[in-house]
């Protein structure tokens, strides 16, 4: 069986046809799937879906790229944490490819997180881009690793993954492994214990070869598997059956929702 840890199934383009979307993660053994929050009033409509299937999980979190809109305080986060559904914190991180500036609203949003993370003891879900050395900075001032997290559709470097490692979390690949100029991020893939490796799709977006140019769905992460069997030259069963035991070792909530 295969998990999609980080989805966005609650986007429209998605979930106007979300029966559909459930039946092909059925068909190809996508057992469960974690819907993430971007922002608050996104947040009603992942639990929505994490409420009414069992088999999907809802984070709480506000994404490093929303600006002008409301703010996610420890209180807010740490209360909506509570629900039953609700595995983990998230997303959140920090984005410099596409906000320029000091930015400082989003390192304290990102500090905001992970606070409430450590106080409501859920895994984080960060995402960073073009920000290796904010976010590890960040992560080590503010204690993560008593949090825990994932490093989600990692694109960075070997050497910050292994810092994260280094802080307990786990790292986590999208369908940008399958891409033809991706070479270098296989390479990484190559260098990283399995054991400390997630799968997923971040659909809609990112779809994988020999999908590209289609909406991406959770049912797509069989292809993120496939090419971290081929990467590291071990057989897709391996590769499927230790990424699951790594979601549910990290999304402990998962086991009792």
């Amino acid at each position: 069986m295969y998990i999609d840890s980080h989805c966005h199934i609650n986007f429209p383009e998605l979930n106007k046809n979300i029966d559909s979307v459930l039946s092909n993660m059925k068909e190809k053994s996508i057992t469960h799937a974690l819907c993430v929050s971007v922002t608050l009033d996104n947040f009603e409509s992942v639990l929505k879906l994490a409420e009414e299937y069992k088999h999907i999980f809802a984070s709480v979190g506000v994404h490093p790229d929303y600006e002008d809109i409301e703010e996610p305080d420890i209180k807010t986060l740490t209360s909506l944490a509570h629900n039953d559904k609700v595995v983990a914190i998230g997303e959140t991180g920090l984005d410099y490819f596409r906000l320029t500036g000091e930015l400082l609203w989003q390192k304290e949003r990102f500090r905001t997180h992970i606070r409430a993370a450590v106080e409501s003891k859920l895994p984080l879900i960060i995402h960073t881009r073009n920000a290796r050395e904010d976010t590890i900075q960040i992560m080590k001032e503010e204690n993560a690793s008593s949090a825990r997290g994932v490093m989600h559709c990692f694109t960075e470097t070997y050497e910050m993954a292994k810092q994260a490692i280094e802080q307990d979390f786990y790292i986590s690949f999208s369908g940008i492994i399958t891409f033809k100029n991706a070479e270098s991020l296989r390479e990484t893939v190559k260098k990283i214990p399995l054991d400390r490796i997630l799968i997923e799709t971040d659909s809609p977006y990112l779809t994988p070869v020999p999908n590209r140019g289609k909406l991406n769905e959770p049912a797509n992460v069989i292809y993120v598997a496939q090419k971290i069997a081929e990467i590291k030259n071990i057989s897709i069963e391996e590769v499927a059956e230790t990424t699951t035991k790594n979601f549910f070792s990290l999304f402990s909530k998962c086991r009792i929702s």
